[in-house]
């Protein structure tokens, strides 16, 4: 039976293997991508009794706009609908916010995202700095 908190009681160590599980790039930098994660307005996690399996999380300004970042499932588990109850958990919980956003950095993720009811902005267009290149 997998268990869904909000408590923040992930490592460093559990978040970054389940990123690196995932191959994101985030998860090379741990002691960023850990202290990111812990000053989060939402971290949801999903666990496998002592396994971190999935986590999303949330950035919001606590009245008008949620921004869903990061989701993400171990590949063992992934297939379970995990994805979308983390997803449900998020839009219950933000449901008085005038918007909830997401922006995949993956086009073939849209599908997910509209089947639980988000809508792609027409006329929008996802802009970013990365400043990957620039660390040392």
């Amino acid at each position: 039976m997998l268990k869904y908190t909000e408590e923040k009681i992930f490592t460093q160590e559990q978040v970054q293997q389940l990123f690196l599980s995932v191959h994101w790039g985030s998860g090379n930098y741990p002691e960023r991508l850990y202290k990111a994660l812990m000053h989060s307005s939402t971290v949801l996690t999903v666990w496998d009794d002592e396994k971190l399996v999935g986590l999303t999380r949330v950035l919001d300004d606590t009245e008008m706009l949620a921004q869903i970042h990061y989701v993400l499932v171990h590949p063992k588990y992934q297939g379970q609908g995990i994805a979308g109850k983390m997803i449900e958990h998020v839009k219950e919980k933000y449901k008085d916010f005038l918007y909830i956003e997401v922006m995949p950095e993956d086009k073939n993720y849209v599908p997910f995202y509209t089947k639980h009811g988000f809508a792609v902005m027409e006329n929008g267009a996802a802009l970013q700095i990365c400043n990957y290149g620039n660390m040392h």
